[in-house]
């Protein structure tokens, strides 16, 4: 005599825990994550400055630009980092920023 185990059938899944594994396997949450943090980034620094730099990565909590020219990197870095960090923590405030981290770079 053999017993089976009883497996309770189950019933529809929530949308929201479907479309969480999907998101997750897929990659899109780390991409709409990214493209959060890029207009943010564009807002914070105006236009003018955002076609002359480019969200690289955020990696413990320091978000890492690259920027197309010294002179542009030296002013962001010495003049402009208090405010662009203040501005970007009050457009993320569920993303812990603490610091801005810019090097030079070729913009494509």
């Amino acid at each position: 005599m053999s017993f089976k185990k009883h497996k309770p059938e189950r019933g529809p899944e929530d949308l929201k825990e479907i479309l969480s594994r999907l998101f997750t396997a897929k990659g899109w949450g780390r991409r709409q994550g990214r493209l959060h943090l890029e207009k943010a980034w564009a807002e914070v620094v105006g236009p003018e400055y955002a076609a002359q730099t480019r969200v690289e990565a955020l990696r413990r909590g320091v978000l890492e630009i690259t920027v197309g020219n010294a002179v542009l990197l030296q002013e962001l870095a010495q003049f402009h980092r208090r405010r662009l960090l203040e501005g970007l923590r009050r457009k993320l405030p569920d993303t812990s920023l603490t610091d801005l981290r810019f090097r030079a770079g070729v913009m494509e």
